[in-house]
């Protein structure tokens, strides 16, 4: 007959296993909404104007701003979309209902060089 832990040892196992588990890497849950690779330049630069016409500072696309390059429709529509995204409560609202057709959300941070990604 096998014998059976000690009531103190069970406690010293069950502690080391939380501290243990507790100190996994855990995958990051922030998202970020971006445009979609298939997303049309004339849907893009729709979501571009909405953005800036609605509270987003779109100075960080502009040709001094730190998301300017690359200088393409695709990667300004991106920060702008995901700016409004994060600022309007990381809704699947804010971004796929004000960006249809053209929006995706991401576990992977967009960020690049001087680009930071809310």
């Amino acid at each position: 007959m096998a014998k059976s832990m000690s009531p103190l040892l069970s406690l010293i196992v069950i502690l080391l296993s939380s501290i243990m588990i507790n100190h996994l890497p855990v995958a990051s849950l922030k998202q970020w909404c971006v445009s979609m690779q298939t997303a049309k330049d004339e849907q893009l630069e729709d979501n571009i104007n909405f953005a800036c016409s609605n509270g987003i500072d779109c100075r960080p696309i502009l040709p001094s701003g730190a998301c300017f390059k690359p200088n393409t429709t695709i990667s300004h529509a991106s920060y702008l979309m995901n700016d409004y995204y994060q600022s309007h409560g990381r809704t699947n609202e804010a971004c796929f209902f004000f960006f249809p057709n053209s929006a995706m959300l991401t576990s992977r941070d967009p960020s690049y060089n001087q680009c930071i990604y809310k």
